[in-house]
């Protein structure tokens, strides 16, 4: 959520400012691929969802006492899916009444199906029968997508936003306007393959919350990484034969993010809960303590013009060059008091 709103734009500054070749890498990487391939912008809507399932088996822990409130977690699970469908058809659309042509799909409509239907698998499977669901989605899904090529607007490769099976589904179905036109990457059908994403982060959820090698948590913490690094391994192997590809959430993309998720994922988790370094977070805990509040307010509250406001005369004590890289600074700073007035007064919207 720190890039989101707003981080990129102070790497963005830097690599003007500086010239340093780190930044201007990093800023080669502050925005998604085109089609094909990997940015590290790729990364933020899938870890997103991974630490939504991440979260999910400490939920199910407080929520569910066996069968007599089993249909009061159902019920739980399937309004908050909804309502995140809900908020991003907001996001995206304002209040409008204009059906015809809203956009429906979203990020936020994405994660929350994406995270229902993993939750519902999840309540309702052992493990073993979890994983044959999540290695039996990302398969299934690419033997569709190989077997079944869109032709409609003729091309011939089943991987292309003209070509795949996914953008079909999407321009024969999918109500309103497509993002793409042609192809929505928060459509209909790559909503599939990323409950396999939020799947992923279950297990590594229930892997945590688990006994196992729960006095030696530093070799656990070494078990995720290697499981992660086998993931993006998988992941680019599969890249020979089925692209990386954020747009299809294609299954080398879910097995190379979802590898990524997991490592990162590991590493915080070493330095927070195993080592107890935490009082470095306290920036970010005030961020993601309202991670949907600041997604939302973002496209409606002007935190730029707010940012002028008040920090407008200070950019101005610099050098021109420096401008860019004072507003972002400003921009971020704004957004992030506006979270802490409301993490003072434990003020947070959840879902």
């Amino acid at each position: 959520m720190f890039w989101i709103m707003g981080g990129e734009g102070i790497v963005i500054a830097l690599a003007a400012l500086t010239g340093w070749p780190l930044f201007q890498w990093w800023n080669e990487h502050l925005d998604h691929a085109a089609w094909d391939g990997f940015h590290f912008m790729d990364l933020i809507f899938p870890l997103f969802l991974f630490i939504a399932g991440v979260s999910f088996p400490f939920s199910k822990a407080k929520r569910y006492h066996g069968t007599e409130n089993r249909k009061s977690l159902y019920i739980h699970i399937i309004k908050r899916g909804l309502i995140l469908v809900l908020l991003g058809i907001i996001y995206n659309n304002a209040i409008k009444f204009n059906f015809a042509h809203m956009r429906y799909g979203s990020v936020l409509g994405h994660i929350g199906l994406a995270w229902m239907f993993a939750a519902l698998i999840f309540i309702n499977t052992k493990l073993k029968f979890r994983i044959v669901w999540f290695w039996g989605i990302l398969l299934s899904y690419w033997a569709l997508l190989l077997l079944f090529p869109a032709t409609d607007l003729g091309s011939t490769d089943p991987f292309s936003k003209e070509g795949s099976l996914v953008g079909y589904i999407d321009r024969l179905i999918m109500p309103g306007r497509l993002y793409l036109n042609i192809h929505d990457p928060e459509g209909i059908m790559n909503t599939i393959p990323a409950i396999a994403t939020a799947l992923l982060g279950m297990f590594t959820g229930e892997f945590i919350m688990s006994d196992y090698l729960k006095d030696r948590q530093v070799k656990k913490v070494v078990y995720m990484i290697l499981g992660g690094i086998a993931l993006v391994s998988i992941g680019l192997l599969w890249n020979e034969l089925f692209p990386i590809n954020k747009n299809l959430w294609s299954s080398s993309f879910v097995c190379f993010v979802g590898g990524l998720s997991v490592m990162l994922f590991s590493l915080f988790y070493l330095v927070i809960d195993v080592w107890n370094f935490k009082k470095w977070t306290f920036f970010f805990t005030v961020i993601g303590m309202n991670s949907i509040t600041i997604y939302m307010a973002s496209n409606i509250i002007g935190f730029g013009k707010a940012s002028k406001f008040l920090f407008g005369g200070l950019k101005d004590l610099f050098p021109e060059a420096y401008g860019p890289f004072i507003s972002s600074i400003a921009l971020v700073l704004t957004g992030w008091l506006f979270l802490y007035f409301l993490y003072k007064k434990k003020i947070f919207l959840k879902v």
